[in-house]
């Protein structure tokens, strides 16, 4: 008996989350060593399902995890990098946009599927137009040349849109198109916070591979589990935010910043994170607010 009455109280600890956040929209991005176990990500993906099922309006943004550097071994394409960013030729973006269109994205849209939600897949080249990225080297004023890698310029939000209405969850890639008509990679945090703003989503949630954002980053017992805004410049003055956590967590403020009300970072290799961190009070990661 006290397992149902458990139970029950898990149910009745989420209604009000599910209440407040009904017809809301949530963008959800996903990638790294997760994409290399189906269990995991299949986890999310059903997190993904429950949160249609249940009234929220779930928007998927996705990377290529290692299926992209197996396939660009396999093609004998040496990787080359400048500044720490892959440089994406014209015979790498070919494999990317092959293993992200028509490998990954139709198989994360199939798992969803599989757990009776509906789900289509966009191609981020048909909704998001981008510049190319350009930079100067800090060292020698020399102009860096990353290929066919791109900033967001803009989102046509309307195909999105029209799925949601439809109870469909979007599960979009992180690829664009530039105004030379040729197709350009993005860094997939960047293409989350876009469609995030362009939604003006209630929610933006990075899935990565660590708890949160950490104190001591040996010491999971530091997690911050709330953050405002005022309070990041200082953390990165002390070296709390560093690394890779960086662009995420300067997508966390862009995104506040253009009204979406909190943003999230949570572990993706907790069981049901997602579902944890929407609908209990405690959650599971560190949140940022104005």
């Amino acid at each position: 008996m006290n397992t149902y009455i458990e139970k029950a109280a898990v149910l009745i600890e989420a209604l009000p989350f599910i209440q407040q956040f009904r017809g809301e929209t949530v963008v959800v991005k996903f990638g790294g060593s997760i994409m290399e176990s189906e269990d995991g990500y299949s986890r999310i993906l059903q997190d993904i399902a429950f949160m249609e099922c249940v009234g929220l309006r779930p928007v998927v943004v996705h990377g290529g995890g290692k299926a992209i550097s197996r396939s660009m071994k396999e093609a004998n394409i040496a990787p080359n990098f400048v500044q720490g960013l892959r440089v994406t030729d014209d015979k790498t973006i070919g494999v990317v946009e092959k293993v992200l269109n028509h490998e990954v994205n139709p198989h994360l849209v199939g798992i969803i599927q599989r757990f009776h939600g509906k789900a289509r897949g966009i191609h981020g080249e048909d909704i998001i137009r981008v510049d190319k990225m350009t930079g100067k080297d800090p060292a020698t004023g020399e102009e860096l040349d990353w290929g066919y890698v791109g900033n967001v310029k803009s989102v046509d939000v309307e195909p999105i849109q029209a799925y949601l209405k439809s109870n469909i969850v979007p599960v979009i890639t992180p690829l664009g198109k530039g105004d030379d008509g040729h197709l350009y990679n993005i860094n997939a945090d960047d293409a989350a916070t876009a469609v995030a703003c362009a939604l003006n989503a209630r929610k933006l949630v990075f899935l990565t591979d660590v708890p949160g954002l950490l104190r001591d980053p040996e010491d999971k017992s530091t997690l911050i589990s709330s953050l405002h805004l005022s309070e990041v410049d200082e953390l990165i003055r002390l070296g709390v935010i560093s690394g890779g956590m960086l662009p995420k967590i300067s997508g966390m403020i862009d995104a506040v910043k253009a009204g979406i009300k909190k943003a999230h970072i949570i572990d993706s290799s907790q069981p049901h994170s997602l579902l944890l961190e929407l609908f209990t009070s405690e959650g599971v990661g560190t949140e940022i607010t104005e």
